[in-house]
């Protein structure tokens, strides 16, 4: 299955989880950090192309994959993306995430 796939399914079955569900959401959030870790480069694809409500969800693991990525360029990527949808204030969570990245 490729990232796209691994990420649409991520997504829809955290939609599913009920906001409550404290394990549910950790379980879902470890599983999508996972998956947008494995390539940066299909990783930032993704983002480029995915709609504003699935970034919106991707945002709350921004930081770990930045720490698992060590990656300006997902950092560029996310900044990018932040320009293109201010309404999703995103700059807290990747001012965040850049902290994660090693000096």
């Amino acid at each position: 299955m490729n990232i796209y796939n691994q990420i649409t399914e991520n997504l829809e079955e955290r939609r599913s989880i009920n906001e409550e569900d404290d394990f549910g959401l950790e379980r879902s959030w470890e599983k999508l950090t996972n998956i947008l870790s494995i390539n940066e480069s299909e990783t930032i694809s993704y983002l480029k192309n995915c709609s504003k409500e699935d970034l919106l969800l991707i945002s709350s693991v921004f930081d770990d994959v930045s720490e698992k990525l060590q990656s300006k360029q997902f950092i560029s990527c996310l900044r990018e993306l932040d320009k293109k949808y201010p309404e999703l204030q995103l700059t807290f969570f990747i001012d965040d995430a850049e902290s994660y990245i090693q000096k």
